[in-house]
């Protein structure tokens, strides 16, 4: 099976947490952190800066790798480095995304999220 390497943000603000739900792809509609693709040559944190300044017009600050999620989909596996990341500057403008929310620590179950991503939610728990 097909392994694709991601890098997400768990971008948080005063103690509320970014998520954003797709606008493309396969995955449409569901919800997810952002990040994107690690390209070759680049490390996971260079690619968190880059696909959340490309994807949201935003510079962030990466303060710590959370977690690594290793999950398998239907037609690949999933490697997703996500990191906790505070907003350096920019306002969050959504390129890509379909809509954008901030979540507290009891909403983050009110959204569908993908299932990688749905992973993540009681660590993220922990950090909020």
């Amino acid at each position: 099976m097909k392994t694709i390497r991601v890098v997400a943000a768990i971008i948080i603000d005063e103690g509320k947490i970014f998520a954003t739900q797709r606008g493309y792809g396969e995955f449409k509609g569901g919800w997810e952190f952002p990040g994107g693709k690690i390209e070759p040559n680049e490390t996971p944190e260079a690619a968190i800066v880059r696909e959340i300044k490309e994807e949201l017009d935003t510079e962030v600050q990466v303060i710590e790798l959370l977690d690594t999620v290793e999950y398998d989909y239907p037609k690949f596996h999933l490697s997703m480095d996500c990191f906790v990341c505070q907003v350096r500057s920019g306002d969050l403008v959504l390129k890509e995304h379909k809509a954008a929310v901030w979540l507290t620590k009891d909403a983050l179950y009110s959204v569908d999220w993908l299932p990688a991503d749905r992973v993540l939610i009681e660590k993220i728990e922990k950090v909020i």
